[in-house]
């Protein structure tokens, strides 16, 4: 079992009878899922989850998790989630996988937020591996893009993954990524992208995760704010 693996198992043992649970998206959201149904078959834990994205949905139905459609809640006990680099005071960056708007809608709807790593995902300062993704209203792209470049963004329209067109998210948007001075601050910088007209969700998730469990040489490390 990697890291990735441990602290997936980890946290899905915490999840109790009767929760509403939300669900991530990527690598270590599926482990996470696949845990959570498997105490859902074996113990007989009553759960409710939600879906962060299709990605999520089909994981959950593969496992058979009972859904609830997003558009049906208005909390969660907790929602699970990975992330792409997290900062020192618990910043996150997400949305490599485009799905911003319904990752952050549930992470503000969980009453905790539990963001699941290994170690390679700590970062100094967010942006510092990745560019910050941007979803951008697909005629408003060039007006983003030059607000942005303001704040010294060096930004462009993200490819599709076949390379013959540009990336779509799931309700329509473009996505923008984008490269920032590093001494630019976290929340600085939030606050800016949430001014811009034109940007419907960015990928700084700024104080809204209430744990952090990290799997590190086969030890889970947790860790609030």
């Amino acid at each position: 079992m990697n890291d990735k693996q441990r602290v997936a198992h980890f946290a899905a043992q915490r999840i109790k009878n009767g929760m509403t649970v939300g669900l991530g998206t990527g690598s270590t959201a599926n482990y996470f899922i696949e845990a959570l149904a498997t105490r859902v078959v074996t113990e007989g834990l009553q759960v409710k989850a939600v879906s962060s994205s299709v990605v999520s949905s089909l994981k959950a139905q593969q496992y058979g998790l009972p859904l609830l459609g997003i558009e049906h809640i208005s909390v969660l006990d907790v929602y699970v989630d990975g992330a792409d680099e997290v900062s020192p005071d618990l910043s996150l960056l997400k949305g490599r996988g485009a799905d911003l708007v319904r990752e952050k809608l549930l992470a503000k709807a969980g009453t905790e937020f539990w963001v699941l790593i290994d170690q390679s995902k700590r970062v100094q300062h967010i942006g510092q591996n990745f560019p910050i993704p941007l979803e951008v209203i697909p005629f408003a792209w060039q007006m983003v893009q030059r607000e942005v470049s303001q704040l010294g963004g060096q930004g462009r329209l993200r490819p599709s993954g076949n390379g013959d067109g540009l990336a779509v998210t799931s309700h329509g948007s473009l996505v923008l990524d984008v490269i920032f001075p590093p001494e630019l601050d976290t929340r600085t910088l939030n606050d800016k992208l949430n001014s811009i007209s034109g940007i419907v969700e960015h990928g700084i998730f700024f104080g809204l995760t209430t744990t952090l469990f990290t799997g590190h040489d086969g030890r889970i490390i947790e860790q609030n704010p």
